[in-house]
């Protein structure tokens, strides 16, 4: 009886430290890679393709004890897509969660550059979600969409200012747009409304502008009084006569020179022929220039061209007199470069 207590007693305490080990292999002991480690992971993902990507990716150590502990916890079905960041010493339990719970690591979506065209956009987009560009473009140019947002095929590039948001992979792009749609609501406040409301313009046609004068200059110190430009031309009933206009309505932005024939184009973006702000931005802009229009200089100038140093920087002119002997100080510097 003794010999029996003793060797009950014995397989017992080996039992005991067999489950104990085993505990510790497959739920306590730490199992993620000893470096921060991204994975991708898909809508309908099996266990075997989840095993298979953490493997590929050396996001974890033993892949056996990951699949035991995924048994355990009934993981498969329960997978949830996402991008996820497989940080050091996590253990199979913590692991399991992530996917049950879908605990996804955001990143950032960079709109950044001359976003022109849907298809740009679209492109960008779909580098940072799931979902591929065709529907990323499908959802830019859905007219329900749009229209429910409050804004038209001209005027809905307004709504995307250049910034970076942090974003899901498995963000949808509908969804995605709802959520740029608000960034755009917080941007526009109450203080900047004003502003705009005080030159008797819409937010949209603020950020046409803005555009526009992006696309006149890259030194961020002539943004204010380029706008300074365009505000009293808008006063005075002129037209703004802005080249980046006609080489958007001609949809050639690598044109160097506009030309006479090129001011004949029929386009309610040829600013040359149409008075007022155009019907939408002929690029996404930022948030520094649409706050350099609201903000723009106040001076007399009516006219500016390109200096003649072809520094980048700009020559202004209240007359068209002063204008012309600008522009031809210009066109004589280029033509000492052919």
């Amino acid at each position: 009886m003794k010999k029996l207590l003793t060797t009950t007693l014995f397989t017992f305490i080996l039992v005991s430290i067999v489950m104990g080990l085993f505990c510790w292999f497959v739920i306590i002991k730490a199992n993620s890679s000893k470096s921060e480690t991204i994975v991708y992971i898909h809508e309908n993902t099996s266990l075997d393709t989840l095993l298979s990507t953490l493997k590929t990716n050396s996001a974890i150590q033993n892949s056996y004890s990951f699949k035991v502990a995924s048994q355990i916890w009934k993981l498969e079905g329960k997978i949830k897509p996402g991008r996820y960041k497989i940080e050091p010493n996590k253990n199979n339990k913590q692991l399991v969660r992530q996917f049950v719970l879908g605990l996804q690591e955001p990143h950032n979506l960079v709109l950044a550059g001359n976003i022109r065209t849907p298809e740009k956009l679209s492109s960008i987009i779909s580098e940072k979600i799931s979902s591929d560009s065709l529907d990323v473009y499908k959802a830019l140019t859905d007219s329900a969409l749009i229209d429910s947002l409050g804004f038209n095929r001209y005027s809905f590039p307004a709504m995307f200012i250049l910034n970076t948001y942090q974003i899901y992979w498995t963000t949808k792009p509908k969804d995605l747009i709802i959520r740029l749609n608000k960034e755009y609501h917080n941007f526009w406040n109450q203080e900047r409304k004003a502003k705009a409301q005080a030159l008797n313009l819409t937010p949209i046609q603020v950020t046409t502008l803005a555009s526009i004068v992006a696309q006149e200059s890259n030194l961020k110190s002539e943004h204010k009084k380029i706008a300074g430009v365009y505000i009293n031309r808008l006063k005075r009933g002129m037209p703004l006569q802005a080249d980046p206009t006609i080489k958007f309505a001609l949809n050639d932005p690598s044109i160097k020179r506009i030309l006479y024939k090129h001011l004949k184009i029929e386009s309610p973006y040829n600013t040359y022929k149409k008075a007022g702000v155009p019907p939408g931005p002929i690029v996404l802009t930022n948030e520094f220039v649409i706050d350099a229009v609201l903000n723009y200089q106040r001076h007399s100038y009516l006219y500016f061209c390109a200096d003649s140093s072809l520094d980048g920087s700009h020559n202004f002119a209240i007359t068209l007199a002063q204008h012309n002997r600008n522009a031809r100080a210009y066109q004589a510097a280029i033509s000492k470069l052919k």
